[in-house]
C-alpha cells in the first residue's frame, strides 16, 4: 500500500506582488484562469514527486481518501476530493508510476470520514494493489 499526503492549498510565487495561496477544491478549480490553474497543476505535481518518483504501482487498484481540516467549520469533502483526485491521479500518470487512470486501473474509489488536524490539514491517499 502506498500512502501520499496531498495539500489543501498551493501558494504560487509572485513577483511584482504578493505569493498567491489557492485552495485544491472545485469552488476554486472552476473559476481559475487557466493559464493559473496550469500553474497549480505543476506546482502540485512537485509537491507530490518527492513521494512518488521512482515508485512503480500494479494496477488495478482501490484509492481510499481521508480529509484532515484546520477547523471544525463545515466542509464538503467532495469539493476537495474531487480535485484532489483529479490532480493526484494526473501526476501520478505523468511521473509513470503506472499506464493512465482510467477505470481499467483504478477500480474504486473510497472517501473516509473527515477529520479535524489543526496544525497539519492535509488529504492523505492510500493506494492499494488488488
Amino acid at each position: 500500500m502506498i500512502k501520499v499526503t496531498c495539500p489543501l492549498y498551493v501558494t504560487l510565487s509572485r513577483v511584482k506582488s504578493k505569493d498567491k495561496k489557492i485552495s485544491i477544491n472545485l469552488n476554486t478549480y472552476r473559476n481559475l484562469y487557466h493559464y493559473t490553474n496550469n500553474e497549480v497543476k505543476k506546482k502540485y505535481l512537485e509537491i507530490v514527486r518527492k513521494q512518488l518518483e521512482g515508485v512503480i504501482i500494479d494496477t488495478p487498484v482501490e484509492v481510499t481518501y481521508r480529509v484532515y481540516k484546520a477547523s471544525r467549520r463545515k466542509l464538503d469533502k467532495m469539493n476537495v476530493i474531487s480535485i484532489t483526485s483529479k490532480y493526484l491521479m494526473d501526476a501520478i500518470t505523468q511521473l509513470e508510476c503506472w499506464e493512465d487512470d482510467n477505470d481499467d486501473f483504478i477500480k474504486t474509489e473510497t472517501i473516509m470520514p473527515t477529520e479535524i488536524d489543526r496544525e497539519r490539514p492535509r488529504v492523505e491517499v492510500f493506494i492499494k494493489s488488488i
